[in-house]
């Protein structure tokens, strides 16, 4: 199952205390030992589209605390980093005005796979009495405590990046089309929200995505396609299938573009090819929506897939 929203709450590991110590049993000179610092949190990305899913049960990321200074001046160990690995594509936002890279608190993206961010910096360790030995405290006998890392609920979002996106009405054919021309194993039915989770395939390097079936009211909650608009946000040529067996392929048209548009009205700028599926059912008349050129294309049909398979090598 792919999750791609996600709250989490993250902790920078506690910084250690300093410790009160002096030198041999009667009282020396002190030498207690400063605190360890403690761990940070940092985030690095990954191709595992799947990789929110651990925050399923995760929902408090923590660093390693610090350790306790030691005696003879030596200082307690550093807390471990924690580094929390997420999907390339996803958007990190902070839910309460909290710094991540920086104190403006932004929203950070994740773009490239082995990308690592600091997300929360660890405490410091505090000092021990040594540090504060001086000609007119020649004994101290108190030390620092360590002070708290940084605590955040951050909200992850994930936006599949991919070169195509395969959009369209439930049963326009688009998992059966994604399985002809990639690698890729969707599940298909004759029935509404047979995808229920975007699906991915591979055309000679390139990532297809089949994003689930939208109804007229996704954008505003409705059906199951509006959870997954937000990834058609990051691909670059947008596949709008039309099912032939439609009985008004202009509305179906328009249906899904304005559920874009209600979404993001950039999302209409998008370059797009319009392909009139399952051509090989009916002997459609479909020349054009609107003004727009359609491209028949059947799963039986090798020479369509063949020319469908040229024009993405070319797009």
């Amino acid at each position: 199952m792919l999750i791609d929203e996600a709250e989490i709450i993250i902790k920078g590991g506690h910084g250690g205390a300093g410790r009160v110590s002096f030198r041999g049993k009667r009282g020396g000179g002190p030498d207690g030992g400063d605190g360890g610092r403690g761990g940070d949190v940092f985030v690095k990305a990954t191709s595992d589209i799947y990789a929110l899913q651990q925050f399923v049960s995760k929902k408090v990321c923590e660093a390693g605390n610090g350790e306790m200074g030691g005696h003879e001046m030596r200082s307690g160990a550093n807390g471990k980093d924690l580094i929390l690995t997420m999907p390339v594509g996803t958007f990190i936002t902070p839910v309460t005005n909290l710094f991540i890279t920086d104190a403006s608190g932004e929203e950070v993206e994740l773009t490239k796979e082995g990308q690592e961010i600091l997300l929360a910096k660890g405490g410091l360790g505090g000092r021990g009495n040594e540090s504060f030995k001086s000609p007119s405290n020649t004994t101290p006998r108190y030390a620092q405590r360590g002070l708290k890392g940084q605590e955040k609920k951050l909200s992850l979002k994930l936006k599949l990046i991919a070169d195509f996106g395969l959009i369209g009405l439930p049963n326009a054919g688009k998992s059966s089309l994604l399985n002809e021309i990639t690698n890729a194993n969707a599940k298909i039915g004759d029935y509404p929200f047979t995808t229920l989770e975007p699906n991915l395939g591979v055309l000679n390097g390139r990532v297809l995505a089949d994003i689930p079936g939208l109804i007229e009211g996704a954008s505003e909650g409705k059906g199951l396609g509006h959870k997954f608009l937000k990834h058609i946000e990051k691909v670059k040529l947008l596949l709008h299938c039309i099912s032939s067996e439609s009985d008004n392929p202009l509305s179906d048209y328009k249906i899904i573009r304005e559920e874009l548009k209600k979404f993001n009205p950039e999302l209409l700028n998008k370059k797009e090819i319009i392909l009139l599926t399952k051509s090989d059912l009916e002997n459609s008349k479909v020349k054009n929506i609107g003004m727009q050129k359609v491209i028949p294309i059947s799963i039986h049909d090798w020479n369509s897939i063949q020319d469908l398979i040229e024009i993405l090598t070319e797009n």
